[in-house]
């Protein structure tokens, strides 16, 4: 089975979400350096700090980050209700 294109999906995004997901996922999870998974997921040095910094300051406030959605008291996604972060 060729799963070129579910491979290519999660190491070339071409959502813009996602590929700050992926970015943020590298750098805070994969061990990746800012320069490092900037030059990967085609972001500035400058953007990814800056989108970094919101991240930081997102968790920090206990709010989602853009791609995750908020849980009702049972756990289910409430899909209404999600933060937006500055590109």
């Amino acid at each position: 089975m060729d799963d070129t294109h579910c491979y290519q999906f999660f190491q070339e995004p071409s959502d813009p979400m996602q590929r700050r997901y992926e970015v943020l996922r590298a750098v805070f999870v994969g061990g990746l350096s800012q320069k490092q998974a900037a030059a990967r997921y085609g972001f500035t040095h400058g953007a990814l700090r800056n989108l970094i910094h919101d991240f930081r300051e997102a968790c920090r406030d206990g709010s989602p980050p853009p791609f995750s959605f908020r849980s009702d008291e049972d756990g289910h996604p409430q899909t209404t209700t999600h933060m937006s972060m500055k590109s």
